[in-house]
């Protein structure tokens, strides 16, 4: 009898020992070597640790968040750059065997920088090497790996067709992996919807490693988390099977602004109630900045209006005429373009710019950022715009990004995905601050700002709860210390509405233990 309790109580210490994070990343090579894998393809290529003269550069490659790209940012024991299915499964074989949290990263673009730092012992594993796009012109449909960026995807489908498009991100980028897996908008959504309404499969590795290539070896439950639920929370994304969308030979865009002083206000006034109800085949972004004022030290707001149509510049003009005459559109403001064209216009390059540039996949200017976002329901009155208006100039350096919702965006059911913002909003608003000096203080300076800002806009958003998108990752509205329910209803709510009980369903049912996990999560019901 002694001699049993003498085991079983080994047993516990021996378990209490493992169970302790392993800190050292020669550890973490060596047990990449122990996998059930071939040994000859983990080599340096795959995994770099903080010793290989790699690391530094892989690590910052897709950092384009200065904010998380400090001395004092948390580093990962390791960074995994998988390049086949038996990498992944690797990697997470070593996760388990030493406490190790993951965290995935395809594009890098997480705003809170949760795809790459950890504030506990972790290894990045990094999807971008999986990099195919099979576009299938017989059925209408592509493969895309999750190290895919959005500038590659439409590239891609570019090179097969003139007429066919994919509606999701204007940064290009973008990670497949993250942006569909979030919900991710993009300048046709009010024509075709999100990205994730045209995802039709998927695959899917799970904690144990196991490998689901298609929406029925997963489960649909688990393939309706992961579009627009954070595919983090389930497993590791390999890429998703998507339905392309019919666009014309010809697209028309279009970009005006104005000043308050040049009418700006009654402008902003008449796009609340026009561009979420116009044709769906025009897409009009509303961005307010601001710029030198008429006396010396003044800032006043710029009220920019960007466009486009999915046709010709006459149409456009008539349907701008009909619905927009205010804003006075000229011919000489439209431009035709192929659709793909219009992906450069909108990434903030020059028209005319090739469009080679989306194989890019590098961010070449880095800066410090922190976006939150709202969703409104209800046109601003004049009063309160002019209030906005003028807090935007008092607290500076807050972009705000206006995007309109309506057309196809509001036929789609809330249930349908994870994403729920659908009928009954009228747009989303984006708060960005960037700045480019590096300092303690000055970032606390340029947070408080967008805050005071996001605090300010409180009555004229959404409410009960006040609804944010989940790919503007934002940590204010709430985070997770110790993965509880309680803890991940706060934001999970904002995010998810009425979603998120079925997120937390799903989670329990495919991972009880919260395997995956990170400060913005979907928790399991304990």
């Amino acid at each position: 009898m002694e001699k049993l309790l003498v085991i079983a109580l080994l047993l516990i210490l021996n378990s209490v020992a493992t169970s302790q994070p392993v800190t050292d990343p020669v550890a973490f090579l060596r047990c990449l070597e122990r996998q059930p894998t071939d040994p000859a393809s983990l080599n340096s290529a795959v995994a770099y640790i903080p010793t290989n003269s790699s690391f530094t550069t892989v690590l910052r490659n897709r950092i384009p968040n200065l904010r998380f790209d400090k001395p004092t940012t948390p580093k990962p024991l390791a960074i995994v750059a998988a390049a086949t299915w038996t990498h992944i499964q690797a990697a997470l074989g070593c996760a388990r065997e030493l406490s190790l949290q993951v965290r995935i990263r395809s594009g890098g673009h997480d705003f809170e920088g949760l795809s790459y730092t950890s504030t506990v012992p972790f290894f990045v594993l990094d999807m971008f090497s999986f990099r195919t796009v099979d576009v299938n012109l017989t059925d209408g449909t592509a493969w895309v790996d999750a190290g895919v960026t959005t500038g590659e995807l439409y590239y891609r489908i570019a090179e097969k067709s003139n007429v066919l498009g994919f509606p999701a991100g204007l940064c290009t980028t973008l990670g497949v992996g993250g942006h569909f897996s979030g919900g991710g908008y993009g300048t046709m959504m009010r024509k075709y919807g999100l990205s994730v309404d045209n995802v039709v499969g998927s695959g899917i590795v799970d904690s144990n490693g196991n490998i689901f290539t298609d929406r029925v070896s997963m489960g649909e439950d688990r393939f309706w988390a992961i579009r627009g639920g954070g595919a983090a929370s389930f497993g590791v994304v390999l890429g998703y099977k998507i339905r392309l969308v019919p666009v014309p030979e010809k697209v028309t865009v279009f970009n005006v602004r104005r000043t308050v002083a040049e009418g700006g206000v009654d402008l902003i006034m008449k796009w609340q109630s026009f561009a979420h109800s116009t044709d769906r085949n025009l897409f009009v972004r509303l961005t307010l900045t601001l710029v030198n004022g008429t006396k010396p030290g003044e800032k006043m707001a710029l009220a920019s209006f960007i466009g486009m149509y999915l046709g010709g510049s006459d149409k456009t003009f008539n349907v701008m005429n009909r619905d927009f005459p205010e804003l006075k559109l000229k011919r000489t403001d439209c431009t035709e373009m192929r659709w793909i064209e219009s992906v450069v216009f909108w990434a903030g390059y020059p028209i005319g710019t090739p469009i080679s540039v989306l194989l890019n996949r590098t961010v070449t200017t880095k800066a410090f950022h922190k976006r939150k976002s709202d969703y409104v329901k209800r046109p601003i009155s004049r009063t309160g715009l002019g209030l906005i208006l003028k807090k935007l100039v008092e607290v500076e350096n807050v972009r705000m990004f206006f995007n309109p919702y309506g057309g196809r965006m509001g036929e789609i059911p809330s249930s349908r995905t994870p994403f729920p913002h659908r009928a009954g909003n009228l747009y989303k608003i984006e708060y960005l601050v960037s700045w480019s000096e590096a300092g303690e203080d000055v970032e606390k300076n340029q947070l408080a700002r967008a805050r005071e800002m996001y605090k300010f806009m409180s009555p004229y958003v959404s409410k009960n709860p006040r609804e944010a998108f989940f790919n503007y990752r934002d940590l204010d509205i709430g985070s997770s210390v110790n993965s509880t329910y309680e803890e991940g209803k706060v934001y999970g709510v904002k995010y998810f509405k009425d979603n998120f009980e079925r997120l937390v369903d799903i989670k329990t049912l495919i991972d009880a233990e919260n395997f995956w996990k990170n400060e913005q999560g979907i928790p399991v019901r304990r």
